[in-house]
């Protein structure tokens, strides 16, 4: 009748044990479906950002088509989007491209 809190408070170990187990679960789903999957995407991304060359049609974030002039030193190139217009764009923001040049034999 008389229960010592100490005892009543083990009582509900295996609760406690559970829900740590619970949380350690749901961490390995979102880690496998959520970041895991982000990852490979934006390493696929840097290979193609690192693999562009002079004669490239590309698509910018901001939705300009051209092609590659020049690729720059740092993290820049310039895109021709139409004759004799060419702008500098950040190599980060290329989405896409949609024909790669043969390179020269």
């Amino acid at each position: 009748m008389f229960v010592t809190p100490a005892y009543a408070q083990a009582a509900g170990g295996g609760a406690a044990t559970s829900q740590l187990f619970m949380f350690l679960i749901i961490g390995a789903i979102m880690y496998f479906l959520l970041f895991r999957p982000q990852q490979k995407k934006m390493k696929e991304h840097r290979k193609m950002v690192d693999s562009l060359a002079k004669g490239d049609n590309v698509v910018t974030s901001g939705g300009l088509i051209g092609k590659v002039v020049k690729v720059k030193e740092g993290n820049e190139i310039e895109v021709e989007i139409s004759k004799g217009v060419t702008v500098r764009v950040v190599q980060q923001t290329i989405t896409q491209v949609l024909s790669k040049t043969e390179p020269a034999a």
